[in-house]
C-alpha cells in the first residue's frame, strides 16, 4: 500500500467515524437506546476521535516505522479537522432530519 492510498483510507475512515454519532441512534452503532441526547452524541464523537487518531498513529507506524513527536498544535488541528468532518452528520441530525420528517 502506497502512502497516497493510506492517506485516502485514513481520511475516509475519519470522515465516517466523525459522522457515526450523528447518523446513528445506536450507542457506538451497537446498542439501541431509547433516546440519545446531545451530550451522549458529543461523548461518542470524542471517543470516535480517539479511535480514529489511534488508527492514524498505527498507520503512521506501519508506513514510517516510527511515530513522530508532535506538539499541541498538531492535536488541536486534528481535533478541529474532526469537527469539520462531523459537520454533515451534525446538520443532518439537528436540521435536515426534522425537515425530511415533515415532507
Amino acid at each position: 500500500m502506497t502512502n497516497q492510498y493510506s492517506i485516502i483510507i485514513f481520511l475516509i475512515v475519519s470522515i465516517i467515524a466523525a459522522n457515526l454519532p450523528w447518523f446513528s441512534d445506536k450507542l457506538f452503532c451497537i446498542r439501541s437506546i431509547a433516546f440519545k441526547s446531545g451530550w451522549l452524541r458529543w461523548f461518542e464523537w470524542l471517543i470516535w476521535y480517539f479511535v480514529s487518531f489511534a488508527f492514524g498513529l498505527g498507520l503512521e507506524y506501519k508506513i514510517m516505522g516510527t511515530i513522530s513527536n508532535q506538539d499541541w498544535e498538531f492535536y488541536v488541528t486534528t481535533l478541529c479537522l474532526f469537527v469539520v468532518f462531523a459537520l454533515p452528520g451534525f446538520i443532518y441530525c439537528y436540521d435536515l432530519k426534522k425537515i425530511l420528517r415533515q415532507s
